[in-house]
């Protein structure tokens, strides 16, 4: 696992052994910046269930300014906190080793906006998907920012939280990746 393009372009990245965590793979890594970037001129990355950081982190070296990493697992928090230093991102970030259900509450409350996050839960753990209704309707996404899930392919998404609608659906292999963005008219959108 490795930043695949940016500042910090090949950089590798520590990854936790066994099954606490799931990293997204560089091919999948690689097609969803292609998607929603490639680059980025500043603005907040939000990266829930971070495991390793891969995602948050490739974003920042893409361009993004500053990151919130939420990581429960012991072992996935401590490699998390090895990357961003190896990346010489601790300036620029915030790490919590916190539930992300807890730590939305806390972002809610704390009015934090950002413009990408990135929502990655255990693939078992479907009823986390909800909590992008909570991120939408207390406005944490900036109208303009985009909303990333990556989930199995029996997870059934909806189509619309709120003002924010599936533009893109990507598969790759038993992986779907589900990009939303704020959207004023219905036709809009890929549903």
């Amino acid at each position: 696992m490795r930043i695949i393009s940016g500042e910090r372009k090949g950089m590798a990245l520590k990854a936790v052994n066994g099954m606490t965590t799931r990293p997204t793979t560089d091919k999948v890594k690689e097609s969803l910046f292609n998607i929603i970037g490639p680059y980025f001129s500043g603005g907040t990355v939000l990266d829930l269930f971070a495991g390793s950081g891969g995602l948050g982190l490739e974003a920042l070296s893409r361009g993004m300014e500053h990151g919130i990493f939420i990581e429960k697992d012991s072992r996935a928090f401590q490699n998390l906190k090895e990357n961003i230093s190896k990346c010489r991102y601790e300036n620029c970030t915030e790490v919590y080793r916190n539930d992300a259900l807890r730590a939305i509450k806390l972002l809610i409350k704390n009015k934090v906006q950002a413009d990408l996050i990135f929502l990655d839960p255990p693939y078992k753990k479907q009823q986390y998907y909800n909590m992008v209704e909570d991120i939408v309707a207390n406005q944490m996404i900036h109208e303009d920012g985009t909303i990333v899930c990556e989930h199995d392919r029996e997870v059934d998404l909806p189509t619309v939280f709120l003002d924010f609608h599936k533009v893109r659906e990507e598969e790759y292999g038993s992986t779907i990746i589900s990009i939303y963005r704020f959207v004023e008219e219905e036709g809009d959108y890929i549903g």
